[in-house]
């Protein structure tokens, strides 16, 4: 399942520290082994986008290279499943965990796919 350069426009990022906080009070949370995923609605964006938001701190790792690297497995499986996989017209934050690093790709992939299950966000037939 990987999301083609269309899908890549719809899925912006989340940058202002008052975003990651209205997901984390307003929003739904659900944890994984491998990943913490918070969504919450958001109407202000057009039909068929979303917005992501990662964050990796540093409780989960002192090293830097530690905390790079775990975020860029997260906006990797985070690009090949929400475009096809996940509602849109939300806000979604992943926070890494230590597993993170280490996992196998295909079930941080899952992961998500299972939180978004968890908290009804799949889209209708996947």
């Amino acid at each position: 399942m990987k999301a083609n350069k269309k899908q890549f426009e719809k899925l912006y990022v989340l940058r202002q520290r008052a975003d990651f906080l209205r997901v984390q009070k307003t929003g739904r949370k659900w944890v994984a082994r491998g990943l913490i995923l918070q969504a919450a609605g958001n109407d202000v964006l057009a039909p068929g986008t979303m917005r992501l938001g990662l964050t990796v701190s540093k409780k989960t790792s002192s090293s830097a290279v530690k905390r790079n690297r775990i975020r860029r497995r997260l906006r990797a499986a985070a690009r090949d499943v929400l475009p096809e996989a996940a509602r849109s017209r939300f806000d979604y934050v992943l926070i890494g965990r230590a597993e993170t690093a280490c996992l196998p790709y295909d079930d941080l992939k899952n992961d998500i796919l299972w939180c978004l299950k968890k908290m009804n966000l799949l889209k209708e037939g996947v």
